[in-house]
Formats: C-alpha cells, structure tokens, sequence
C-alpha cells in the first residue's frame, strides 16, 4: 500500500508498506535507486539486505562511483554473516575503504531490534522489529528521514569499527 502527498518544496512524499520479504527487497532496491550523498544502514548482521548478491553489490558500487563525496555507514550487532558470506561487500569496502565503513554495536546497546537503511535526509525504509519483514519505505518524506538519521548518529555513536578490508596477522 502506498499513500502519497505533495511536500512543500512540490516533491511528492510518497510512503509504501510491506510486508514481505520480496517487497522489502524492492523497497531497499529503490532507496538505492535514488540520488543522495550519504547512506546509512543499521541491522542485526545485513543478512536480509542480501549485500552479497551481485545486483546488490554493484548498486552500491554505482552509488559509491558516482561521487567521490559518498559516503556509507553500516552498524550491525554482529559481523560474522559479513566477514564470513559476503565476499563481494567485503571486496567493494577494500576497494572503496575511504568512502566505507562497517562498525559493530558496543555491548550496551545489542538488545535493539529494529532495522533501517536512510537515504541522506530525505528516503528511509524501515523495519520495526528486524526478524520480521513487516515495514514501511518513505520517499521525499524529511520529517522521518531526518528522525532516522538522528537515530542512526546516536547508534554510530555507540559501534566500534567492526569489519576491516584487510586482514592482519602473523
């Protein structure tokens, strides 16, 4: 379901439901789509996000070629699914090292169970409990948007680089 408005600045707000895991993967392939300069995404592991997956990996790629001034911010609660099923996204963060970065929650705050990716301040989808698909994706709509990137600073605020490009080692 989709309800849309227009905003002040004559942009159409546009908010869609889903509740299922192929529209999920739909609403996250047109946050992608948009235009914007900073992604960021806070899930338990990204394991739904399906950042392995080819198609995936090159939209963030695209994302992140288009301007040296991009810039994606993922947290996650635990890095094993990343370090450990997603060759492609651990490659795209070697080769875009200085415009990513990937960081782990401290311990404190691992009992949040929402998902959400943020498109600059204006596109957001969300998932208010993260094993479930059940959500809602928001296009043009600041006023979220804005709230989730809130959000999403306090989160950074408590992770730790949790995935590095290289691996050190004796």
């Amino acid at each position: 379901m989709s309800e849309t408005d227009d905003t002040p600045e004559g942009l159409a707000h546009e908010y869609v439901r889903f509740d299922n895991q192929a529209d999920f993967q739909a609403a996250v392939d047109r946050l992608l789509a948009q235009s914007g300069r900073e992604l960021r995404i806070f899930d338990t592991d990204l394991s739904v996000y399906k950042f392995n997956s080819p198609q995936r990996v090159q939209a963030l790629r695209d994302f992140l070629a288009a301007s040296r001034s991009r810039r994606v911010q993922l947290v996650v609660h635990d890095t094993d699914y990343i370090t450990k099923h997603c060759p492609r996204l651990m490659d795209l963060l070697a080769q875009y090292a200085h415009a990513m970065q990937i960081n782990r929650t401290h311990e404190e705050i691992r009992e949040l169970a929402d998902s959400f990716a943020v498109l600059d301040k204006h596109h957001y989808v969300r998932r208010p409990v993260a094993r479930h698909f059940r959500g809602a994706a928001g296009f043009n709509d600041e006023t979220q948007a804005l709230i989730m990137r809130s959000r999403f600073a306090e989160i950074w605020a408590a992770s730790f680089p949790g995935v590095s490009a290289n691996t050190l080692g004796l």
